[in-house]
């Protein structure tokens, strides 16, 4: 027995020294120690020696189990040293190569064009509103002069969840929803900018989800110079003061009158070229006198009451004002466009 003793420590000792890695490690413990190990099949069998011969071939099993273990924790701390070092070896710094730049994010152009409106109407007096982009076919078309079956809902191709509820196709809900709430007690003087939602084919001009400006003033004798002024400020303030606007006769159905408003073009300075189409002018926006059947369903007397609306697309007027061609640059996360844009 003493020779199989010796024969294991052996045996287990050159076992140890082979092993590359900790899951093979721990195999070759537990066949040398487990329960089930060479070691502990061989002490099982110290029964049938004499009672002199055992305490001998004890100690002597204590000597290998000893041997073998130390040299099982040694290999251990040596290959986690050795994983250490690879590690480290493999997370070097080079503390003396240049540092690489952090590039600086910037506000959207979208974003910034909406801003720049708000500030302007906003030192006007308007105040801005916003609401919910699913909203109720009653809000978005028929408290606009809009109802069911009404022709004009062919113009704005819908998104309907429900025969009820719908992707807004305008930002127009928000006054009506603004007038119900102030109940034809007082005036409203608000722009509502936000997302809208149509049923169209997306290519370089159109999308079918964009975004949208309205605004709405309604007082005691609110007249349309009054929206003309209001749209001639608009227009200087954001495109250059040289900029000139007229309006055509249009039809909305919740305006009346109904206009289109045209701005100078900027390239060929109203002479015609073919950004305007030879005509010298480019369409930016519609507006016109609130219809007094809106006005009577949000509570207010149109024999007292009067106001205009208008809507401007901010993803059209930032095409228009630094000649951006294609409205899907704005949607495409492409750095490359959007990072020419950023300002300092």
């Amino acid at each position: 027995m003493k020779e199989q003793l010796m024969a294991i420590q052996e045996e287990a000792l050159e076992a140890i020294k082979s092993v590359e890695d900790q899951k093979t490690l721990q195999e070759v413990k537990v066949g040398f120690l487990g329960k089930k190990g060479s070691l502990t099949a061989v002490l099982r069998g110290m029964g049938k020696l004499s009672p002199e011969e055992r305490p001998v071939v004890g100690e002597l099993a204590n000597q290998v189990r000893a041997a073998i273990t130390e040299a099982l924790e040694e290999k251990s701390a040596q290959l986690e040293q050795e994983a250490l070092n690879q590690k480290l070896e493999a997370e070097t710094i080079d503390v003396t190569l240049p540092g690489r730049p952090v590039e600086m994010g910037g506000k959207h152009l979208l974003t910034r064009i909406i801003e720049d409106i708000e500030d302007l109407f906003i030192g006007m007096g308007f105040e801005v509103r916003e609401g919910p982009e699913v909203e109720t076919d009653y809000f978005n078309f028929e408290a606009l002069n809009l109802p069911k079956n009404h022709p004009a809902r062919d113009m704005q191709d819908t998104f309907y969840i429900t025969n009820e509820l719908l992707l807004r196709t305008h930002t127009s809900p928000v006054q009506a929803r603004t007038m119900r709430e102030y109940k034809g007690e007082k005036p409203v003087k608000m722009i509502c900018p936000g997302k809208v939602y149509r049923r169209d084919t997306d290519d370089a001009t159109h999308s079918h989800q964009f975004t949208q400006i309205e605004g709405l003033y309604v007082d005691r004798n609110v007249r349309m110079s009054d929206l003309k002024g209001v749209l001639d400020t608009f227009a200087k303030s954001m495109f250059g003061e040289d900029r000139q606007i007229r309006l055509r006769p249009s039809f909305f159905p919740f305006t009346e009158p109904s206009v289109e408003m045209d701005i100078s073009c900027k390239m060929c300075g109203g002479e015609g070229c073919s950004v305007c189409k030879q005509s010298g002018w480019i369409e930016i926006l519609g507006a016109g006198m609130v219809h007094p059947k809106v006005l009577e369903m949000a509570g207010y007397d149109p024999a007292i009451y009067s106001g205009f609306a208008f809507g401007m697309g901010p993803d059209r007027i930032a095409m228009l004002k630094y000649g951006i061609s294609d409205i899907r640059h704005f949607y495409t996360n492409d750095k490359r466009f959007l990072t020419q844009y950023h300002q300092a």
